[in-house]
């Protein structure tokens, strides 16, 4: 298995983490609870960048600028349904 597919892996289940761990901040009901997922997910969010960030260095992902007028087209077709 090469170094891309490994680094997208990991990046994928630390995405499925992050689900996790939004889900559970959003329905703990004690604050003991909330607190531990809130912070488990701030450390994550952080590694999920960390990963990404690793991957744009090495151009195994890229992000791309999207014009204004085709961010307004999207934002207009999808507002009014």
């Amino acid at each position: 298995m090469d170094d891309k597919t490994i680094m997208t892996t990991i990046l994928n289940n630390v995405k499925g983490v992050c689900d996790l761990m939004m889900h559970g901040r959003i329905e703990s009901c004690t604050t003991n609870v909330n607190n531990v997922f809130d912070s488990t997910l701030d450390d994550m969010l952080c590694m999920q960048k960390d990963i990404y960030d690793k991957m744009m260095q090495k151009g195994w992902y890229t992000a791309e600028q999207v014009e204004q007028q085709k961010i307004q087209q999207t934002k207009q077709k999808y507002c009014c349904q």
